[in-house]
């Protein structure tokens, strides 16, 4: 039996939620500088789920931030992202996303929890390159 899109969606969702419910601590730190529009007042949504349907076959991804505003999405990847399936796997799903619209930005959880100011100065400078050069 194949499943419908309205079944990946509702799947997708619930993932999705179970995420949100469990942070990571870095997810949890950045999404702590990024909630309530209190960064350059962007709306940002965690745990974010994308679908898409190609060639009659439903794709789905869970951002881990994203600002539809810009088509941003943030990823904070942790030490299983040094792996080579995974690595293969980021760069499709990197293309996939940029194929759709999305302008992806990479931090580790290293960055996230040691450098914060830093992630957040280049968030700000990303967005405004986004800002001066819409697509």
């Amino acid at each position: 039996m194949r499943t419908s899109y309205k079944e990946y969606k509702e799947l997708i969702n619930e993932r999705a939620k179970k995420l949100r419910i469990n942070p990571t601590l870095p997810e949890d730190t950045l999404w702590g500088h990024l909630r309530r529009r209190s960064f350059m007042n962007l709306k940002f949504l965690r745990q974010h789920p994308i679908l898409h349907l190609q060639k009659q076959q439903v794709h789905f991804f869970i951002a881990d931030f994203c600002c539809h505003e810009y088509k941003l999405i943030i990823e904070v990847d942790g030490d299983i992202h040094n792996k080579e399936e995974q690595k293969e796997y980021d760069v499709m799903r990197t293309e996939t996303l940029e194929e759709l619209g999305y302008h992806i930005v990479r931090f580790t959880n290293n960055d996230v929890i040691h450098n914060i100011e830093d992630v957040m100065k280049k968030l700000e400078n990303f967005i405004s390159r986004l800002q001066r050069n819409p697509t």
